[in-house]
């Protein structure tokens, strides 16, 4: 898979200096799969939920959030947002008021 960015991932890790092994180790295994399905995914990241239209990825033993879009037959994913466990939880709200 194609990852758009890694820049996003490199500019959470500084932020966060624990978060850059788990997010390396994400991206590692993400760059080298080849996601055709949600399905897919869970079978590499058993605790990845579809909160349509997001993919998200659990990361570093549920304390970050990953949230993309994956584009199965271009075999791209787009990072969207990274962000602590807290913020992803401000983010569900929103997103279920559709401000999202």
């Amino acid at each position: 898979m194609h990852i758009i960015s890694l820049k996003m991932l490199r500019d959470f890790w500084r932020k966060h200096p624990d978060a850059e092994q788990p997010m390396r180790n994400w991206h590692t295994i993400t760059e080298q799969a080849r996601f055709g399905s949600f399905a897919d995914v869970r079978r590499n990241f058993g605790s990845a939920d579809y909160v349509a239209p997001f993919t998200v990825f659990n990361i570093g033993g549920n304390n970050y959030r990953l949230i993309s879009i994956v584009r199965y037959g271009d075999r791209k994913i787009f990072v969207r947002w990274v962000m602590t466990h807290d913020e992803y939880d401000n983010w569900c709200k929103l997103h279920r008021q559709g401000k999202v």
